[in-house]
């Protein structure tokens, strides 16, 4: 994972998922996951994009 993902999986987890897997269903649910609370959407952010 290079630096500019770990930061984007940090400030803006679901654009960072977006840019590995496009508009998919990991997507969605790491936009989810963030609408719901910040933190559950950088754990999901760093474990899809792992």
């Amino acid at each position: 994972m290079s630096l500019l993902m770990i930061i984007l999986s940090v400030l803006l987890p679901p654009l960072a998922v977006f840019l590995n897997h496009g508009l998919s269903g990991k997507f969605l649910i790491s936009l989810l996951l963030t609408l719901v609370g910040w933190v559950p959407g950088v754990i999901y952010a760093f474990y899809v994009n792992q």
